[in-house]
């Protein structure tokens, strides 16, 4: 028994008839149009991507400037 997917869902809900030539071994049209929005779908996954890392670096260095801060403010006391 086929696994079935949520793309397959939203694939049918969207066109009925799509998802059913797809089922059949259709090959769709419009495979050039289809790679451009895979292509633009990774570019926007990569740039998600990129700015979780720069979040995170930039709270390590908040994170790293707060322990000097704090070191810094302890040596002026002592």
């Amino acid at each position: 028994m086929r696994k079935i997917r949520a793309s397959d869902i939203s694939s049918y809900l969207y066109c009925q008839r799509a998802w059913w030539y797809r089922q059949q071994g259709f090959l769709s049209e419009n495979t050039h149009e289809l790679a451009g929005g895979r292509d633009l779908h990774q570019q926007h996954g990569r740039a998600v991507f990129a700015s979780g890392v720069m979040r995170t670096l930039a709270y390590l260095s908040l994170l790293a400037g707060l322990i000097l801060l704090a070191v810094y403010l302890t040596m002026q006391i002592v």
